[in-house]
């Protein structure tokens, strides 16, 4: 029963208000919701848009984008009302600790690794093309055995551009945590700018009946559609984690989550609505089909101006998974589950640098060295799990835990966690086989590392691990 034993609740606060060991309550509604933005809106807005219409929703991606956005609100109610019950770093991983016990939280922390790490080593390597795309404009173009992954067939041996821009955003990150929010949220409001620049210029080009047939893959291609648009939505676990530097999370933290998850909502569908008038979706199968679409029209100008959104957008999607990964390892070093080492705040910054830079130097070697194209389904699996198990964990400690303050609660408890359930089960059975079993290798490898090392140097070993959460 060890294996199960929880972390309480109120302990949890305790410690989180400890002097000297919490990080620095600096954030707010409009910092988190920034976050949110930062992370949901990149490669999905400026890359998926295209190819989901063209291959499977046509200009029914609108409706696409509707469902999974109202899938997504499912998992993030539960979030939001987790935030505001326990606002303490580690998102999905510090819930389940208080929930589930702590075997079940490893393996929710140990799945957020693989998806914060393989993430943002695959956005780095996105980044690189659009910058390497960029520089090429302008008639610069590198080497070609630095320009990409280590293959050494192709000549290519490792990707520098992807290992300068992670270690530049891991030195921002390590600043301080309203020093690097705030350079993200400039970032995501030229992000938004250029969106709202492609909305307003495109829709003066909108013909209605590029939007017809709307669905010419039947509602079967939208669902599809949606499927592959969840994946645009994973961003707001990411807000959770910042939990502990908010000033006022019981009410901040709930808002910055479903406000970043609305205004993304109401963008993918403006852009996929204006994006699908302009061209018929058969031509769409594009890498860069909000470009595409500009010059489509003869409007070169503001299709320069939407691939230098595309790099902002993408450098802001990779600055939040470091910073979110980070503060993962800090939550669990705390706990004891890996070396202390990651939860020591650096004096100064009041940030966990040695997370930080551990974060930013495993994810320079994998985006410079490794190709990881083949393996973006494991950060799907990932996501879901934890989407999942937080969403079994309202329902349970609304039966279990009455009591606890609530500033923010699900409505329609147990039907609406549930249909979060339901429908990322629903996303998971049609993930690849061979995605469950490299997902599986990495979990028997995880728990290998919990009984290894972090069984008995958790915080609650000995005479403390036997008692059970309050």
């Amino acid at each position: 029963m060890h294996l199960f034993r929880k972390k309480s609740i109120t302990s949890m606060l305790a410690e989180k208000n400890a002097a000297g060991t919490t990080l620095k309550k600096e954030l707010g509604v409009f910092d988190l919701t920034m976050l949110g933005i930062g992370c949901v809106v990149g490669t999905g807005i400026f890359v998926l848009t295209g190819v989901a219409a063209a291959q499977h929703a046509g200009p029914g991606l609108i409706l696409s984008f509707i469902l999974a956005g109202i899938i997504c609100a499912f998992c993030a109610l539960c979030y939001a009302e987790f935030a505001s019950m326990v606002p303490v770093s580690g998102s999905a991983y510090t819930y389940s600790y208080a929930t589930f016990g702590e075997l079940v939280a490893w393996i929710l922390g140990w799945d957020l690794m693989l998806e914060y790490g393989f993430a943002a080593s695959m956005v780095a390597s996105g980044w690189s093309g659009y910058f390497q795309g960029l520089a090429a404009g302008f008639g610069i173009a590198l080497p070609h055995a630095i320009s990409s992954a280590f293959d050494p067939k192709a000549g290519t041996y490792v990707d520098v551009p992807a290992v300068l821009i992670v270690l530049l955003l891991t030195f921002i990150v390590s600043r301080g945590s309203k020093e690097s929010s705030r350079l993200n949220s400039i970032m995501v409001i030229v992000k938004i700018a250029v969106i709202a620049l492609f909305v307003v210029v495109g829709a003066f080009y909108v013909k209605p009946g590029n939007w017809t047939p709307f669905m010419p893959f039947g509602f079967s291609g939208v669902v599809t559609g949606a499927a592959t648009a969840f994946l645009s939505y994973l961003g707001f676990d990411a807000v959770a984690t910042a939990a502990e530097e908010v000033r006022n999370p019981q009410k901040d933290l709930p808002r910055g989550i479903l406000w970043s998850l609305a205004i993304c909502s109401l963008l993918y569908v403006l852009v996929t609505a204006v994006l699908t008038g302009i061209v018929p979706y058969s031509q769409l199968n594009v890498k860069n089909p909000v470009a595409f679409a500009l010059q489509y029209i003869d409007q070169n100008w503001a299709a320069g101006f939407i691939s230098l959104g595309a790099i902002v957008g993408i450098t802001t999607v990779l600055f939040v998974l470091l910073f979110g990964q980070s503060r993962l390892l800090y939550a669990i070093g705390r706990d004891g589950l890996l070396p202390g080492k990651l939860a020591r705040l650096h004096p100064r910054t009041g940030v966990p640098s040695v997370s930080i830079w551990t974060t930013g130097i495993a994810v320079a070697v994998l985006a410079g060295l490794i190709p990881l194209g083949r393996l973006a389904d494991l950060v799907s699996i990932g996501t879901l799990f934890a989407f999942i198990t937080v969403s079994l964990g309202v329902v349970i400690l609304r039966r279990t835990r009455p009591d606890l303050p609530r500033s923010f609660k699900v409505p329609l408890v147990p039907w609406i966690p549930l249909l979060a359930v339901l429908t990322c089960g629903y996303l998971l059975t049609s993930l690849p086989r061979i995605t469950w079993i490299a997902f599986l290798v990495w979990m028997i490898f995880g728990l290998l590392v919990y009984v290894l090392y972090g069984y008995r140097h958790s915080e609650l070993s000995g005479s403390a691990g036997r008692q059970q959460g309050n």
